[in-house]
């Protein structure tokens, strides 16, 4: 008895799934336009989101690139002596943010300059061979590009310096280019999530209205609010996973795009791959895109049940 009460039961779960999956899709076909507006706005809510992520994720990238080359450079005053010099590289090697130093002779200086201008310029590099104006100096890498500031305070003072560069205030400025595009992204998130649940909520809103007197029968006769509002939630989470796949198709399709022209226009950098997407991103947008579509609904309703 108790086995045949457990499949009737089964059997209204199984119906009552269909039911509202189906009520959902006939809803859908009644209501095109909206619908295809709504997901719409949440496939460029998406793509929008898709494309600040993936500029704030390669932008990453370029910063750990140009951090791994951040250097100091220390350059030596003309009248320094062996003794001095030797002194100085054993003070710079005992700073324990220091991880390498290597020393440039005014010979490998202009061989290192020989090679930045090319061949365009031979006339002004046999003028250096003949009188050779630039200092030897010491390259300098630290463990971390925000040690640089500390690394440069100790070594400043030593005697037989003439100069010091750091190459810390490009990756500042990428940085900041970072945090601008990250708090772009979101408001323009927030914006076009609020517009996404505006439209999907007047989707529903006007499924609702045109079916109010089938609602009242169904609260009249028993039906719980839930069982009423389960099939204007699927549309809603329905609408937002069409929404979400179109935008994530769009973004693929165009990154991958993209990407073969970056990866050879800038070769020392690892960009994010095209199938990051797909791994990584898909689930978020999927999910995302649901959540859009149930919550749109779930407001929506509300003040039609409480009646």
């Amino acid at each position: 008895m108790q086995e045949t009460n457990r499949e009737v039961h089964t059997d209204m779960k199984i119906s009552s799934i269909k039911y509202f999956i189906s009520d959902s899709l006939k809803s859908i076909r009644r209501n095109k336009t909206i619908s295809l507006a709504s997901a719409t706005t949440v496939a460029a809510t998406l793509f929008i989101l898709g494309v600040f992520m993936l500029s704030a994720l390669n932008v990453q990238q370029v910063i750990k690139n140009v951090e791994s080359k951040v250097e100091i450079s220390i350059f030596m005053r003309e009248d320094i002596t062996i003794g001095q010099q030797k002194e100085l590289e054993t003070k710079i090697k005992k700073i324990d943010k220091i991880v390498d130093v290597s020393y440039v002779s005014k010979e490998k200086a202009v061989e290192k300059f020989k090679q930045q201008i090319g061949d365009d310029n031979k006339d002004l590099v046999k003028g250096l061979e003949k009188e050779n104006p630039l200092p030897s100096s010491y390259i300098v890498k630290v463990k971390d590009p925000s040690m640089v500031t500390d690394v440069v305070n100790e070594i400043k003072d030593l005697k037989g310096i003439e100069k010091i560069q750091e190459g810390k205030k490009i990756v500042d400025k990428i940085v900041a280019i970072t945090k601008t595009i990250k708090w772009v992204g979101m408001v323009l998130f927030v914006i076009l999530i609020g517009v996404s649940l505006f439209l999907i909520g007047n989707t529903i809103k006007i499924t609702v209205y045109s079916r109010r007197r089938e609602i009242g029968i169904m609260k009249y006769i028993g039906a719980t609010d839930w069982f009423i509002r389960w099939p204007f939630v699927i549309e809603g989470a329905i609408l937002g996973l069409t929404g979400a796949l179109v935008g994530l198709l769009v973004l693929y399709y165009l990154y991958n795009a993209l990407y073969s022209r970056m990866a050879s226009a800038v070769y020392l950098v690892q960009f994010i791959k095209p199938s990051y997407i797909l791994t990584s991103i898909s689930w978020q947008f999927i999910l995302l895109g649901i959540l859009i579509g149930a919550i749109g609904s779930i407001l929506s309703i509300r003040k039609f049940l409480a009646v």
